[in-house]
């Protein structure tokens, strides 16, 4: 059984990482389950919050799946609040592709964010101290990678190229789950994958 999935992300790391995650959620929800990830369209959220950016990021991400399969949207938030601008997106994406099932998820500050609310999983992983604990509230840190990079061993810093697509290989996905905005990422990929006409 085979599915399509196209993604936009912004940074350089997501581009490697974003298709580990959703691999490994189809992986737990069905072994079975083939995912196909084009490779996905990077775009700075600040060009894809402008008219038009995204409606037309959102037709490539459509072409690449030639039409069958979902497409999936995935930004750091940074400082804006994930609960006003990701319905805005997802009523633009809708406008642009409404026969495409669509999903828009902000992680809350950034994608290492979630790592964090996961940081017990990844001890000695990538440099990472093999005491690692997560803070109480992961989502409250601004500056993840620069907490991650504060909490590698010497002469180490995180490097979001390098560490993001690793460590989206092995951080725990029910630690991660405590983020709200991890669990909405999670539970819309299970929605898509699952919504999917299957080859």
């Amino acid at each position: 059984m085979e599915v399509h999935v196209g993604c936009i992300v912004e940074g350089h790391g997501d581009r490697e990482a974003v298709p580990i995650l959703i691999r490994r959620i189809a992986e737990r929800l069905d072994p079975a389950l083939v995912v196909h990830v084009a490779s996905p369209i990077r775009t700075p959220k600040s060009r894809l919050i402008k008219p038009g950016e995204l409606e037309r990021a959102v037709e490539l991400a459509s072409r690449k799946i030639s039409g069958r399969g979902a497409v999936f949207i995935v930004l750091d938030c940074d400082d804006d609040c994930p609960a006003q601008l990701g319905p805005e997106l997802l009523r633009r994406a809708v406008q642009a592709r409404s026969n495409v099932p669509l999903a828009v998820v902000l992680a809350k500050h950034e994608f290492e964010s979630w790592f964090l609310a996961a940081a017990d999983s990844l001890r000695g992983n990538r440099g990472l101290v093999k005491d690692l604990s997560s803070p109480p509230d992961p989502e409250a840190v601004r500056g993840a990678k620069e907490w991650l990079s504060q909490r590698m061993e010497s002469g180490r810093t995180y490097s979001e190229t390098l560490d993001q697509p690793a460590l989206a290989a092995c951080f725990d996905f029910d630690m991660a789950r405590r983020a709200d905005s991890f669990d909405k990422c999670y539970r819309d990929i299970v929605r898509l994958l699952t919504g999917l006409p299957r080859n």
